[in-house]
């Protein structure tokens, strides 16, 4: 049992009827909007996937671990 033509006429008279044809195309406009933003955020992604991540550096020298903690001890304290 679908809706036959004149039941399709109706609901749509009665929706432009309700908010009016301002109303319908400004929220039509925003759903472009939030479309073309996630096309845009899907496109993103896909070319920072693309990029390969550069490996992480860790410095072990324990000699400047010790001189930052020695720094930020001393400015607690004094």
């Amino acid at each position: 049992m679908y809706p036959g033509t004149w039941q399709i006429l109706i609901i749509v008279l009665l929706l432009v009827l309700l908010f009016g044809r301002g109303k319908i195309s400004e929220l039509m406009g925003d759903v472009a909007k939030g479309i073309k933003s996630f096309k845009k955020g899907m496109s993103d992604d896909e070319s920072t996937a693309e990029k390969p991540n550069e490996p992480k550096v860790i410095d072990n020298d324990p000699q400047a671990t010790t001189a930052t903690r020695t720094e930020t001890e001393s400015r607690k304290v004094g």
